[in-house]
């Protein structure tokens, strides 16, 4: 299992991690990415099978505290963001200007 942190635009998100099958990791996110917007998500496949696939996940919240890493990021209502993660890889986060955010 991988697990998938959830960061919602909401005021009251709580940035949950659910669980998800190898299968259903990669439904979400392309081989070699572990940064994903919900939108180019549900463009990306048939929706049946992505939301067979949300379904199954959403059963499966992890407790942070016993959470084992974490493997992916999908952002909801976030759009502006895309900037920051333009390879949709979290450690080739960039700034606006091009700079990396991490040394």
């Amino acid at each position: 299992m991988k697990n998938i942190q959830v960061i919602d635009g909401a005021d009251n998100c709580v940035y949950d991690i659910f669980a998800a099958t190898e299968e259903e990791f990669h439904v979400i996110f392309p081989a070699g990415h572990d940064v994903a917007f919900i939108d180019e998500v549900m463009k990306s496949g048939p929706a049946e099978v992505l939301n067979a696939a949300f379904s199954r996940i959403w059963q499966r919240r992890v407790r942070k505290s016993e959470a084992m890493g974490i493997h992916g990021l999908l952002f909801y209502e976030l759009e502006h963001k895309k900037q920051y993660y333009a390879t949709r890889r979290d450690e080739e986060a960039l700034n606006p200007n091009g700079s990396k955010l991490r040394a």
